[in-house]
């Protein structure tokens, strides 16, 4: 693609990339021959001065055909970048999108395994569907050559049809939890559920706006249910979620209307945490593992939830491969693998 000639040899040869000048006494760093630039004769000198005996060069009809490393940036960057992704200036090839909002991070894992099967370009990305704040990289682009042919260019945009990364914004606000047990009801146990959650939600800048604690009768459960999906945008009901006969927390959200999209899911720990929907307000049914570990299934689905991110049965099972935590010592979620389906 470009080929290496004596400095001698190059004058009147357009250079393939740029020559570094380190100069201490002018106390100089940067650029001395942009790529592109014609070499003179009065030049071999400096080259050399530089350490630069041989030189890259490509003539002409070759420039034409291949694309360097950092026009492959600035012309792909716009198509890789959607919603709320902002991207930087190429440097040495490589560019970094970044989150412009805190919100959820959406990925098209078919587009960017497509772009890196092509193998010249490199398109790793943070994993889909976790939190992520302003201004984090989520993203880096380069094509791995220092230059490549243009028909890998016209595939990636091919490929880009529509932009492979976004963030969702945290829409919810309001909360509700209803915290649900004789136990706690008749005061034989310290309700613990409230604070977990609340701390929980207040990462999402979520206010917890309504809040009780109910026996184990159905039918109470039940309207409160109707009572509070008037006023919030989210809402956790804990205890009852286990098969014991006294368990009506999941009884009771089905009889208050709510469209139960699977009972429980395959994370552990977190088994019996279940989703359902009252038109487009989640209502979740948080077991007592919440309580005990760091992270739970409810930690993981809590992000999609607060984005207002419709979660299906098939994406439930596939949290079923890395849904199993590793029980560290020292806990070190969300930066770990769990639930990173």
């Amino acid at each position: 693609m470009f080929r290496k000639v004596k400095i001698e040899d190059a004058v009147g040869l357009k250079l393939a990339h740029d020559i570094t000048e380190v100069n201490l006494d002018k106390n100089f760093k940067g650029v001395a021959y942009k790529r592109g630039y014609k070499i003179k004769n009065e030049d071999i000198e400096h080259f050399k001065s530089l350490g630069k005996y041989f030189v890259y060069v490509m003539d002409e009809e070759t420039l034409e055909s291949v694309v360097h490393e950092d026009d492959a940036a600035k012309m792909l960057a716009p198509l890789i970048a959607g919603e709320n992704i902002d991207y930087d200036k190429p440097s040495e090839g490589k560019v970094n999108f970044y989150a412009k909002i805190n919100g959820l991070l959406k990925v098209d894992k078919e587009k960017i395994i497509a772009i890196n099967r092509l193998q010249i370009p490199s398109l790793p990305t943070k994993h889909s569907n976790i939190p992520v704040k302003e201004g984090e990289v989520v993203a880096a682009f380069r094509i791995i050559p220092l230059y490549c042919d243009n028909s890998i260019i016209e595939k990636v945009k091919e490929i880009l049809v529509i932009p492979s990364l976004d963030v969702i914004p945290f829409k919810f606000k309001k909360a509700g939890v209803i915290v649900t047990g004789n136990e706690v009801y008749y005061g034989k146990i310290t309700d613990k559920f409230l604070p977990k959650i609340s701390s929980k939600l207040k990462k999402f800048d979520v206010e917890v706006i309504k809040s009780d604690i109910l026996p184990d009768e159905k039918d109470v459960i039940v309207n409160k249910i109707k009572e509070y999906i008037k006023d919030v945008d989210i809402l956790f009901i804990t205890g009852g979620t286990s098969v014991d006969p006294d368990d009506n927390t999941k009884l009771a959200i089905r009889e208050a209307g709510i469209d139960i999209i699977q009972e429980g899911n395959p994370i552990q720990p977190g088994n019996n945490f279940t989703i359902g929907y009252y038109n487009d307000i989640p209502v979740c049914a948080v077991p007592a593992a919440a309580l005990f570990y760091k992270a739970t299934a409810l930690d993981i689905f809590l992000p999609r939830l607060i984005a207002g991110d419709k979660i299906s049965v098939d994406e439930i099972a596939e949290y079923s491969i890395g849904g199993l935590c590793h029980f560290c010592k020292v806990c070190v979620f969300p930066v770990c693998p769990f639930g990173k389906a």
